[in-house]
């Protein structure tokens, strides 16, 4: 996730001072933006049942949007673990 919010920072950043930006990267763009996208998603679920889970609601929907999926497992798997 990283990688892909500094790949958006830099695209947003050559369309501020008119950088060109190689067209053959577009299907890269389009990836990351839907990757974000779910990330953004899975981050907000974790958030919103993390007090049933005795959680933190917004360090455990940072780290669901860091890691993804395997944050709603954790999050969702049993509580006797």
């Amino acid at each position: 996730m990283t990688g892909a919010i500094a790949l958006e920072a830099w695209n947003f950043y050559a369309g501020l001072t008119y950088l060109p930006v190689p067209s053959s990267l577009t299907p890269v763009f389009w990836v990351e933006r839907f990757a974000v996208s779910a990330h953004l998603i899975e981050g907000a679920i974790a958030a919103y049942f993390a007090p049933s889970r005795n959680k933190l609601p917004l360090q455990y929907g940072t780290y669901t949007f860091f890691v993804g999926m395997v944050g709603l497992l954790e999050l969702f798997s049993n509580e006797n673990s």
